[in-house]
């Protein structure tokens, strides 16, 4: 059974445009400190380069304990459809949406409960322009700035089996998650 803050969460995310939504204890979420290897390797660009993304969001190890002082973990999820699997174009515009979903649903949490720590999909994207990072200034925005729940360490495709979220939502389709770990 859902508690109170589960269910108005659940509701909230919906609204908001999430796809789908799940709960779990922040205990059973599968960290792994590997992560940052794959971090420093680059792909995405971003290392190195934003606030929100290693090695300058912060040591792994602290991390990793930041995010499991909380108790419970608000999973949710968007669903973004491709032409093909190789449809560059309609990831970005999912992303995009997702990240919409991330700032509806993450400016309204402060109203309904304390401390929280809020995680996304990939590089921040509150700013829209560059990261302050690129003229080492500080972040504009820290307040709704958005760490990823890979930047955490977090196996996000275990993270969906164990909280019972797909993780591929059919064929040609693109999933993006963001959690809210709360006490």
């Amino acid at each position: 059974m859902k508690s109170a803050n589960e269910t108005v969460l659940s509701e909230l995310a919906l609204r908001c445009g999430a796809f789908k939504t799940a709960t779990m204890e922040v205990c059973d979420i599968p960290f792994r400190r590997e992560f940052r290897d794959a971090c420093r390797q680059n792909t995405c660009g971003k290392y190195g380069t934003t606030w929100m993304c290693p090695p300058l969001v912060g040591d792994i190890d602290e991390m990793i304990a930041r995010a499991s002082a909380y108790k419970h973990a608000f999973i949710f999820q968007s669903v973004g459809a491709l032409t093909d699997s190789f449809d560059i174009e309609g990831m970005q515009d999912a992303a995009k949406k997702h990240n919409q979903v991330l700032k509806a649903l993450f400016s309204k949490i402060p109203d309904i409960m304390g401390d929280f720590l809020k995680l996304g999909a990939g590089a921040c994207r509150v700013c829209h322009r560059p990261c302050s990072k690129e003229t080492d200034e500080p972040c504009r925005f820290p307040e709704k700035a958005i760490a990823s729940m890979e930047a955490y360490g977090i196996a996000v495709s275990e993270l969906a089996e164990r909280c019972g979220l797909e993780y591929v939502n059919g064929v040609n389709t693109i999933t993006y998650f963001g959690a809210i770990l709360y006490n």
